[in-house]
C-alpha cells in the first residue's frame, strides 16, 4: 500500500545509498543489509539481535516484533525509539516527516529515462494510453494533454457508441443475448445487459470478444484520423 509503488527504486540501489549513509556515519561500523521478504526479516529469528530502533509510528510494529521472539523462544529486544525529522519543504497534500513517498510524489511528470529509440515503431503518431480507476485522474489528465494539442480518444465513449442501434456490435449483442436486452425505443438496456454477464466470466467473455475488436477498429480509425490532422 505504499504511495506510487511503481517508483520505489530497486532494491540493489537502496542497499548501496543505505551502505554509503553506514560508512558515512561510521566506518569502522559492523553491519549486515539483509532484504526483507515478510513483515519481521530476521528480527525475530536472530538470537544475537539485542536492540532494534523504531519511530513513533512504527513502535508497534517493534512490540508485534517482540511478542513474534517470545513465540519462537527468544528473548525480547530493547527498542530505541527516534524522532523522525520534520520535512520544513513538505506540501499540503505530503507527509510532514522527511518521505521517500513525498519524493516519489515529486518525481511525477518527471522523466525518468531518456524514451527508447525503436526503429520499428513509426514516430508519428505517438499513442498513450491512461488507464486507471475511478477518481485517478485520467480525466483531469486527458484535459492537460488536449490543451497541449494531443487528440483525444475516449474509450468510455467508444464503448457505449459500439451499443446504439446502427452501432458496430449492436446487432452481434442482440443476437447472443437476446430481445430482453432491448428497450422499446431500440437501445440495448445496459443495466439488463449488465445483470447478464457481471459475475459470470463465460457471459463476459463472450460480450467483450464481440465489443473489444470493434472498439479497437474504432480506435485505430481515430488514431489515423489523428495522423491525417498532424
Amino acid at each position: 500500500d505504499k504511495v506510487l509503488a511503481e517508483l520505489i527504486e530497486p532494491y540493489e540501489v537502496r542497499a548501496a545509498k543505505l551502505r554509503e549513509f553506514l560508512e558515512d556515519v561510521k566506518p569502522s561500523l559492523r553491519y549486515d543489509i539483509v532484504p526483507l521478504v515478510d513483515p519481521y526479516g530476521p528480527s525475530v529469528t536472530d538470537p544475537d539481535l539485542q536492540c532494534l530502533v523504531v519511530s513513533e509510528e512504527t513502535r508497534r510494529g517493534g512490540e508485534a516484533v517482540n511478542k513474534k521472539r517470545l513465540e519462537n523462544g527468544l528473548p525480547e529486544l530493547a527498542l530505541y525509539e527516534i524522532l523522525l525529522m520534520k520535512d520544513p519543504e513538505h506540501s499540503q497534500n505530503e507527509e510532514e516527516k522527511i518521505s521517500s513517498s513525498s519524493l516519489r510524489q515529486r518525481l511525477l511528470g518527471t522523466l525518468l529515462r531518456p524514451p527508447r529509440q525503436d526503429p520499428t515503431l513509426p514516430l508519428r503518431p505517438y499513442v498513450i494510453g491512461l488507464t486507471g480507476g475511478t477518481g485517478s485522474g485520467k480525466t483531469s489528465i486527458a484535459k492537460l494533454l488536449g490543451h497541449l494539442g494531443a487528440f483525444l480518444i475516449d474509450a468510455d465513449k467508444l464503448g457505449h457508441a459500439v451499443y446504439v442501434p446502427g452501432g458496430p456490435a449492436y446487432e452481434q449483442v442482440v443476437a447472443a443475448f437476446g430481445a430482453e436486452i432491448v428497450n422499446e425505443d431500440g437501445t440495448i438496456n445496459r443495466q439488463v445487459l449488465g445483470a447478464k454477464v457481471f459475475g459470470n466470466q463465460e457471459q463476459l467473455k463472450r460480450l467483450t470478444d464481440i465489443v473489444w475488436p470493434e472498439m479497437a477498429r474504432m480506435v485505430k480509425e481515430q488514431i489515423r484520423e489523428a495522423d491525417a490532422q498532424g
